[in-house]
C-alpha cells in the first residue's frame, strides 16, 4: 500500500511533459506517474479523458496497490482531473498553473468568465510585450524551456480538440478534497496575480508561487518537484 503521484497534463495532452517531474518524484522512491489524454481525438470529452485518467492509475496498480493518490493537474487538467475523485483513493489535489472551473461553467466560458484575456494582456503591457501580437507559442509557454526540450516539444506536440470546452463541467462542487494551487511566477499565459484571484474567488485558497512560467514542469522540474512533496 502507497502513495502514488498521477500527473496529469494540460492541451495537447501529452504526459511528456511531465517526464523531468516523473523521474525525481521516482528517485525520492515514490510511485509516480503521467497520464496521456487524446488532445486531438474530437470525440473524446472531459468524462472520456477522466476514464483514461481512472484506467491509467488502474493499469499502474498491477504493479502495487495504492491507497493514496495524489492528482496533479497543470493548465487544462484542472478540468478533468477533479472528476476522478470519486472512482480513485484522492488524498489531495495540487494544481499547477491550472484551469479551475465552476460547476456548470463550460470550459469555453471560463477564459471570459475568469478575466482571463485581459489578464493576460494588462500582464503583457506590464513587461513590455504588445499584446495585439499574433499569438506565439514560444513567448508564453516555452520562454524559460531549455531550447532542446522546446525543439521535442513543438516536433512531437498534438492540437488540443474543442470537445472538452464545449460541456457544462459536470461536478455541483469542487471535491472534498484538501486541494493546493501552485503557480508559476513567470507564468505569462495565466499570471501568477490572475491565477490568485481565480484560487481564491473559486476555492477560498492562496496561491503558492514557484519559479518558472506555465511550463515550469519542464523549466524548473526541482522546484516543482520539491512544492509537490511538501
Amino acid at each position: 500500500m502507497g502513495r502514488m503521484f498521477v500527473l496529469v497534463p494540460g492541451a495537447g495532452g501529452s504526459g511528456w511533459i511531465w517526464h523531468l517531474v516523473v523521474a525525481r518524484l521516482q528517485a525520492a522512491g515514490h510511485n509516480a506517474i503521467a497520464v496521456d489524454l487524446p488532445g486531438d481525438d474530437e470525440t473524446a470529452g472531459l468524462r472520456e479523458y477522466a476514464d483514461l485518467i481512472v484506467k491509467a492509475v488502474e493499469t499502474a496498480e498491477t504493479a502495487g496497490t495504492t491507497d493514496d493518490v495524489v492528482l496533479v493537474a497543470q493548465s487544462l487538467g484542472g478540468l478533468s482531473a477533479p472528476l476522478t475523485c470519486d472512482r480513485l483513493p484522492v488524498s489531495r489535489i495540487i494544481l499547477v498553473n491550472a484551469m479551475i472551473p465552476a460547476p456548470g461553467e463550460t470550459g469555453g466560458d471560463w477564459w471570459a468568465n475568469t478575466g482571463q484575456e485581459q489578464a493576460r494582456r494588462d500582464n503583457d503591457r506590464a513587461q513590455g510585450r504588445d499584446p495585439d501580437a499574433e499569438f506565439d507559442l514560444g513567448v508564453y509557454f516555452f520562454h524559460d524551456v531549455p531550447q532542446d526540450l522546446t525543439d521535442y516539444a513543438m516536433a512531437h506536440g498534438s492540437p488540443q480538440s474543442g470537445a472538452v470546452f464545449g460541456l457544462p463541467w459536470p461536478l455541483p462542487a469542487w471535491p472534498d478534497v484538501p486541494t493546493r494551487a501552485l503557480a508559476g511566477a513567470d507564468d505569462r499565459f495565466f499570471p501568477a496575480d490572475f491565477q490568485a484571484r481565480v484560487a481564491r474567488d473559486r476555492l477560498g485558497l492562496d496561491v503558492e508561487r514557484l519559479p518558472g512560467g506555465h511550463l515550469n514542469a519542464l523549466s524548473r522540474p526541482d522546484e516543482l518537484t520539491k512544492a509537490l512533496l511538501e
